[in-house]
């Protein structure tokens, strides 16, 4: 019995050795992983007032799409995100993904094809969006960064923004 007691207590232990797993803070690199890209384009009525992106992510994972602050070139916005024009009037940035398709369009309470120059130019013309990727857990229930801000999201998943990639649409 003497014998069998060190073995007992090495399975044991390694019980223990193998089932704890800690890797929920863990960034994994690859495909299908944290990463960014800049896609830019115009919204306009030929398009529908949207553009589709191809991505490929798990179907566990998470894609936030932020909108370059046109007044000022290094601040982006979460979208979804709203606009309140002259007269009432609202403009949306919205964005739909699965795991191979991000599309991001423009909607609103009027019709855009009777925006002003200016409004087409500063809303609709030009746009550049950053689409980041990132890895979700199904077993995580809240989030551990705030979304909403983009230098929060780009630190805590180490995500390195000289490596970004640019997509022009249309």
């Amino acid at each position: 019995m003497k014998k069998y007691l060190p073995i007992l207590l090495l399975a044991f232990v390694s019980l223990f050795i193998f089932s704890c797993n800690d890797d929920d803070n863990v960034v994994r690199d690859g495909d299908t992983y944290s990463k960014m890209r800049d896609v830019s384009g115009s919204f306009t009525n030929s398009n529908g007032y949207s553009f589709t992106v191809p991505i490929s992510i798990e179907n566990t994972d998470v894609v936030l799409v932020y909108r370059r602050d046109p007044a000022a070139s290094n601040a982006w916005q979460l979208i979804p995100k709203t606009y309140f024009l002259s007269g009432g009037r609202e403009l949306d940035y919205n964005a739909l993904f699965d795991s191979q398709n991000v599309e991001i369009y423009t909607e609103a309470n009027f019709d855009q094809t009777t925006m002003s120059s200016s409004e087409v130019s500063q809303y609709l013309t030009n746009q550049t969006f950053r689409v980041v990727l990132v890895p979700a857990s199904p077993a995580k229930g809240v989030s551990a960064v705030d979304t909403s801000d983009y230098n929060a999201v780009v630190k805590y998943y180490n995500l390195d923004e000289s490596k970004i990639k640019t997509i022009k649409v249309n």
